[in-house]
């Protein structure tokens, strides 16, 4: 039976990805130790998740591998060798925040960790198409020198900007300030493209918007539309990080990244990078993803707003989508920003219950 190889498997991607594989018919088999709960506490955890996909779907094994672990990671594809058809690597410390609280951990996971599972694809199973999920951070703040309008809801390109539609890759990533986390995974994301090119593999870097969706365990650190939602649904406070609330962000379902990974898979390129998030179809500014929770839930946010950017945060981005629909024609997305806040708290607002 073909196998799909994922990282990060109790994740919000790797989840939807272990899920689509599964029903497509093959044996999946996670690697997840549950490093979020480390990240961002037991209310982040991502044991519930895989516990629910291993009773739920009889082609799922999960196995307990820390992917710094390079012994561990090969004799996984060691063992599966013949059957290996795909690989999605998910997995990550995600949080820029977090990264400069111990920057080695950060490091050891995004790149080191990387490292390790593209060498083993590379001796076990060279054909098979090697998924990365890299991020925006890899352009540092480059982002904020755009000429910026600022206007009743949120910060905006003036249209005739070549941006205007979404940034491509044509957009540096030198010169700029990354957050720890945007070196680690540039260094990853490099390190995929390197493997694509010097090895001749089917590599990707897929680099993420916001990735979200109702499986994501939001935390304060990361995942802000989940936990927008649940601090609207809870009343517990919420705070906004700068640039008045106006900050814009594209957002990306689960589902519609992980039908990306499908026609990546049907065709796919060596060392192929594409900027990937909700586009101009699916993105808000902090006020307008506050207006929309709140009126979805009928009830007020408790927030304020903190004079104090995030280092190297971004005052906007949008993906352009354009590279990746003309290579792959046949990919559509089904979801936008209200759609997504809609399944979020439809999916979460009995868990999620009120504080005192």
């Amino acid at each position: 039976m073909a196998v799909a190889i994922v990282t990060g498997s109790g994740g919000l991607v790797g989840s939807q990805t272990v899920e689509h594989f599964a029903q497509a018919g093959y044996q999946v088999i996670g690697l997840e130790n549950d490093m979020r709960s480390v990240f961002f506490g037991t209310g982040a955890s991502t044991r519930p998740v895989t516990e629910r996909l291993a009773q739920r779907l009889d082609g799922f094994t999960s196995l307990e591998v820390d992917i710094r672990d390079a012994e561990a990671v090969q004799r996984v594809f060691a063992d599966n060798r013949a059957e290996i058809e795909i690989v999605v690597h998910a997995a990550a410390q995600p949080s820029h925040d977090w990264a400069a609280s111990d920057p080695d951990t950060d490091f050891s996971v995004n790149a080191n960790g990387t490292l390790n599972l593209l060498e083993a694809t590379r001796r076990h199973a060279e054909t098979a198409p090697f998924i990365f999920l890299s991020t925006n951070k890899v352009y540092g703040d480059l982002p904020n020198q755009l000429p910026l309008e600022e206007r009743e809801t949120r910060l905006e390109l003036p249209e005739g900007h070549r941006y205007f539609e979404g940034i491509d890759t044509s957009m540096s990533i030198d010169g700029s300030l990354h957050s720890l986390f945007g070196v680690s995974k540039a260094a990853a994301d490099l390190l995929v493209q390197e493997y694509g090119r010097y090895f001749g593999m089917p590599t990707v870097c897929f680099r993420g918007g916001c990735l979200t969706g109702p499986n994501q365990a939001g935390a304060m650190l990361h995942g802000f539309l989940s936990y927008l939602m649940r601090c609207t649904i809870t009343g517990e406070p919420y705070t906004v990080f700068g640039y008045g609330a106006k900050q814009v962000r594209d957002n990306i379902h689960s589902a519609d990244l992980v039908r990306a990974f499908e026609e990546f898979r049907r065709a796919p390129r060596s060392a192929a990078v594409y900027n990937m998030g909700g586009g101009r179809h699916s993105n808000c500014s902090m006020l307008e993803a506050i207006e929309l929770c709140e009126r979805i839930v009928g009830l007020p946010l408790n927030w304020e707003l903190s004079d104090q950017a995030r280092k190297g945060d971004h005052r906007w981005w949008v993906s352009d989508l354009d590279p990746f629909r003309r290579d792959y024609p046949g990919w559509t997305m089904e979801y936008d920003v209200e759609a997504i806040l809609h399944e979020i708290h439809e999916q979460n607002v009995e868990a999620w219950q009120p504080v005192p």
